[in-house]
């Protein structure tokens, strides 16, 4: 099957189809439900994707393809745009050449994420461009526009989709590919080198970007009103389009795919055209402030509609103003670990030995729930380390000794590695013990490669961080690596030592993932018989 024929594809795989289909030299990011099958799709059907040890790093990457003239797509989930926040508000000052689409993909109800915040608020304090796709057709389509867009405006744009697009299947018809631009390098020094002399006329210039997409968002397409019942109208985005029209199939909507900078004169027109105006739309009430605040009169949803994904049901509810109690959903079954992956033997260790534990984001964050509940906080990539070293320095010297703070091998590549530096700049009175959990993959996205496995995205072989030359690089005296297994004794008298030595202590346990050994060692092999056909 040609990849220009009718396909049936999830909002993740037609973003990259169009990326593919719009020139994109370069796709980069960091894995993150539920964004992580953008770029491995992207790869899959001949596009130039890599991994990033993180989003600010593969936002800055995307940066660089985009000064050059050529086109890039950076991949995200919703928190991934925090890490990326410093170089994604600075972009929008200095434009861009080629085109950038930044995908920052929401999670409402947070199915695997540690919070639902709503970067729709990132495109308006950035001022960015923003748009929402509604279904994987428009995932393929907004994606398009967003590279014209970019290109059009020299401006960095943002593509927010949520759970429900990214990973929802519907039919696509795709468009002939366009030629990419040649890359090619021309100096701009007032405008890139975001010192104050020239950050300021820049303000000036992405403020007059922004005041001609707005008048340009009165007439876009992209926000269409499909007329009806005049007695109730809806005004929404994003999956919601879909829940309101099943909902309400009679009301007329408007349905908005250019969220940022909004249309407000055509939302205006759109309210006093019917008796009735309700918003629609998941997390925060975005649309619901903007129309307030230019003073129309519009309903919002209940507070209680602000948590997890909206469906048909609540939009019917929220369209009746039904505010009762909503069903409990029966409880699903408790993620654990799997039964023969070596994380279990460390918190065996770490429970039994009371340690105070400071873990981080990834699989191990199971170590938190029954039978071992063998975590005490898990905040954000990375975190680990620092609040690790926070509780060491505060905590009675009785409690502070039994401190350990424990991070995978994807996350401390990720931003553990400042925390080591940290360590070795601020060193409690105790000394710390860090805990690298390496599984030689990111498990808990899907088992992506990253830095420390010696993989590309595609499993090729490339350079490869070693963890304890890095730990001795910095400067601590003290690493170790412990090959897991499923003895528990040995690991923890190791542990056990290293709390009480009362020095900086960096310890890798080391255990390929239990379901990625195979792939795993057929990658290793591959790359072995590369090396002896090179030489």
């Amino acid at each position: 099957m040609s990849l220009t024929d009718r396909q049936l594809l999830s909002g993740n795989s037609a973003i990259a189809l169009a990326a593919l289909h719009g020139g994109v030299a370069l796709g980069t990011g960091y894995p993150g439900t539920p964004s992580t099958e953008i770029l491995e799709y992207f790869s899959k059907i001949g596009g130039n994707g890599q991994w990033s040890p993180n989003e600010k790093v593969a936002l800055e990457v995307g940066i660089g393809v985009a000064y050059a003239g050529a086109r890039s797509l950076v991949t995200m989930k919703h928190v991934g745009l925090n890490v990326a926040a410093d170089p994604f508000f600075s972009v929008a000052h200095t434009g861009v050449v080629g085109a950038l689409v930044i995908v920052s993909a929401d999670d409402p109800g947070m199915a695997s994420s540690q919070n639902e915040q709503d970067n729709r608020r990132y495109a308006v304090a950035a001022a960015v461009p923003m748009l929402e796709p509604a279904d994987s057709q428009e995932a393929y389509d907004f994606t398009l526009a967003a590279i014209e867009i970019s290109e059009r405006w020299k401006i960095p744009v943002l593509l927010r989709v949520t759970t429900r697009i990214c990973h929802t299947q519907a039919p696509v018809q795709p468009r002939a590919a366009v030629p990419p631009p040649k890359p090619h390098f021309e100096h701009d020094l007032r405008g890139r080198n975001l010192i104050p002399s020239n950050a300021r006329p820049a303000h000036r210039r992405l403020r007059q970007k922004l005041s001609e997409m707005t008048d340009w968002s009165e007439t876009t397409p992209l926000n269409q009103i499909i007329p009806g019942d005049k007695n109730l109208g809806i005004i929404t985005s994003s999956v919601c389009f879909m829940h309101a029209r099943e909902a309400a199939p009679d009301a007329s909507v408007l349905k908005l795919g250019f969220t940022h900078p909004l249309p407000l004169k055509k939302i205006a027109e759109f309210v006093r055209s019917v008796e009735r105006c309700v918003v629609i739309e998941e997390n925060d009430p975005y649309l619901a402030d903007a129309s307030r605040a230019a003073g129309l009169i519009v309903e919002s949803k209940p507070e209680m509609f602000r948590f997890g994904e909206l469906n048909v049901d609540r939009v019917r509810r929220i369209l009746a103003h039904d505010t009762s109690l909503e069903p409990v959903r029966p409880p699903g079954k408790p993620p654990e670990l799997c039964d023969g992956c070596s994380h279990h033997v460390v918190f065996q260790a770490l429970r039994n030995l009371d340690c105070i534990v400071a873990g981080d984001i990834g699989c191990y964050a199971l170590g938190v729930l029954p039978p071992y509940s063998a975590m005490d906080c898990c905040v954000c990539m990375g975190s680990s380390i620092g609040i690790g070293l926070g509780l060491r320095h505060v905590l009675p010297e009785a409690e502070a000794k039994r401190v350990v703070s424990v991070i995978g091998d994807s996350t401390f590549v990720h931003s553990g590695m400042t925390g080591l530096a940290e360590m070795i700049y601020n060193p409690p009175p105790t000394g710390h013990v860090v805990l690298i959990l390496d599984n030689s993959t990111t498990a808990m996205t899907g088992h992506q490669e990253h830095p420390g496995t010696g993989r590309t995205l595609d499993h090729a072989a490339t350079g490869k961080v070693i963890y304890e030359d890095l730990g001795k690089a910095l400067g601590i005296e003290d690493v170790r690596v412990f090959p897991l297994g499923k003895d528990c004794a040995e690991f923890q008298q190791m542990l056990k030592d290293a709390l009480a030595s009362e020095k900086l202590v960096l310890i890798v346990a080391r255990r390929p993932c239990v379901l990625a050994a195979k792939n795993i060692r057929e990658y290793e092999k591959c790359a072995l018989a590369q090396e002896v056909l090179a030489k």
